[in-house]
């Protein structure tokens, strides 16, 4: 069973009563309950606990690690995102949410300043499938609508994706790519765009069915990680 750890700062909901009535667990506690719904093993952690709850032991038992963040970004130790890139390179899953396009874990991934344009408008975002073939986009519709979402607008600074999963229009006028995916050493990355923490996003099925998918599509085929560094020969050199 794919073992899944949802990281989320968990600061939205102790702010403010309008995002503590959406999301009275946590956004944390909602994405998890979704997932375990689908059958995959889920933990969470949050960045006020020790270390993040980002210990050596758990991201050691976390196939898949799911990351919210929008207004602590800069509290986050380098010493537990340099753990978490680590266990990247060596195979373990990444899906970012929403405003974790600005976490230091995704910047250090892309290496560029992954900006973009947003506003707060209250607007509709209708994202298109455009990989209908993709396991991300299995059992989900042509496009999913949401009569609320924050605006996030190209251009998006981030390296071409990998696959581009989704595109999203929005009411007043923009376009983003809103579902991509990445692989860095042995790890596959997802970013998926929708999220803001005063709207329900993360209570709509189709949303629920995108990450979902993403989870399980992120997570390692193998743990067998390839052995770097001096190699001796397999067949002999010159005669010899």
């Amino acid at each position: 069973m794919t073992k899944v750890t949802v990281w989320n700062e968990f600061r939205h909901e102790k702010e403010s009563e309008e995002v503590a009535a959406i999301y009275p667990d946590g956004i944390h506690g909602q994405i998890a309950s979704f997932l375990k719904t689908s059958g995959l093993d889920v933990k969470t952690a949050t960045l006020d606990e020790p270390e993040h709850g980002l210990t050596e032991a758990i991201l050691a038992d976390t196939d898949v690690l799911v990351w919210w963040g929008h207004i602590a970004h800069d509290q986050v130790d380098e010493e537990i995102v340099n753990r978490v890139h680590k266990r990247i390179l060596e195979g373990m899953g990444l899906v970012v949410l929403h405003s974790g396009h600005m976490s230091k874990i995704f910047m250090k991934l892309m290496g560029t300043s992954c900006d973009l344009k947003w506003r707060e408008a209250d607007e509709k975002e209708r994202l298109w499938v455009v990989a209908p073939n993709h396991p991300i986009t299995d059992g989900v519709p042509e496009y999913i609508d949401l009569e609320k979402e924050e605006m996030y607008g190209e251009h998006f600074d981030v390296p071409a994706p990998e696959e581009l999963i989704f595109i999203s229009w929005f009411e007043g006028g923009h376009v983003f790519r809103s579902g991509a995916t990445y692989k860095r050493g042995n790890g596959k990355i997802f970013y998926f765009q929708p999220g803001h923490e005063t709207y329900p996003t993360y209570h709509n099925e189709s949303i629920q069915k995108v990450i979902t998918n993403g989870v399980n599509w992120c997570a390692p085929t193998s743990w067998v990680y390839p052995k770097y560094g001096n190699a001796e020969p397999l067949e002999k050199i010159g005669g010899k």
